[in-house]
């Protein structure tokens, strides 16, 4: 065999190898060929928001009103509201606009949200009025109060100390008693948000809802002291009290009360030019 034959017989060979490394390295693994030809994962099972109780037509939602449904026959119910994070959010503290059986869909016709146009004229209850009060971390209970809750409304006045005595000259009294809140700040909701809920936030204004009497009240009262909010029980019902009395330091403070108990009758006697005062007790 000649020199230049077995020189194009090792070229020959060299190639092949070289063209084989190359094919193999572009080749597709078989193992990613296999997982490829799998059929693709089911998409996520869709849930739809339903009432978790009875809501009757007014009511400020709260998360606990809505539950999640998912259909059985993998179709959701027209116009009803899918359960994602920001669909509860956004309907947090909506207006239920029609009675809503416990279980039944929440559509979106069904509710009223807060940014919506006019809702808080339709949450106010027919000839009531809505009106802000201003309020701080310990007025405000520590911005624990929300809307949907129901308060007393106290006023905190100071007397003018040169006619009152010191155990009358702090004076405290309810001046609305059971009154609905409607919004916290711009917080139209029922419930926490993700700014109202927010660590450190202290409310400023609280809206409430009253009649008109009721309203007028309210501002003399802003004027003329400190108005301070104290939250209602659940289970308290009926109409405001009435006629309900002050209170003074006197009552709080047994030592303020006898401080101001008179001393005694109290008479100057003069002897000649001299004046003496005597306390008779």
């Amino acid at each position: 065999m000649s020199l230049r034959i077995l020189v194009v017989a090792m070229f020959l060979l060299t190639a092949t190898g070289l063209g084989l490394i190359a094919y193999q390295a572009t080749m597709p693994d078989r193992p990613a060929a296999r997982l490829a030809d799998q059929a693709p994962p089911p998409a996520p099972e869709t849930h739809y928001l339903t009432a978790a109780r009875n809501l009757p037509a007014g009511t400020l939602a709260r998360d606990a009103d809505f539950g999640a449904h998912a259909p059985t026959a993998g179709t959701v119910p027209p116009d009803a509201i899918l359960d994602t994070p920001d669909a509860r959010a956004s309907i947090r503290g909506a207006l239920i606009r029609r009675y809503l059986e416990a279980g039944v869909p929440i559509l979106q016709d069904d509710v009223l949200r807060p940014r919506d146009r006019g809702f808080l004229a339709a949450v106010l209850a027919p000839e009531m009025r809505a009106i802000a009060v201003g309020v701080d971390v310990v007025t405000g209970v520590a911005g624990l109060i929300w809307p949907g809750d129901r308060v007393d409304v106290i006023l905190t006045q100071e007397m003018d100390k040169d006619t009152t005595s010191p155990a009358h000259r702090v004076v405290s009294e309810t001046v609305l008693s059971d009154i609905r809140v409607i919004a916290v700040d711009q917080d139209i909701v029922q419930g926490a948000t993700p700014d109202a809920g927010a660590a450190g936030k202290v409310a400023r204004t609280v809206t409430l809802e009253v009649s008109p009497g009721e309203a007028e009240k309210a501002t003399v009262a802003q004027r003329l002291g400190q108005l301070s909010l104290a939250i209602r029980p659940l289970s308290a019902g009926g109409a405001a009290r009435s006629g309900i009395a002050t209170v003074s330091g006197a009552d709080v403070s047994p030592a303020l009360s006898r401080a101001d108990q008179p001393a005694g009758a109290r008479v100057q006697v003069i002897e000649g030019g001299k004046r003496n005062e005597v306390t008779f007790r």
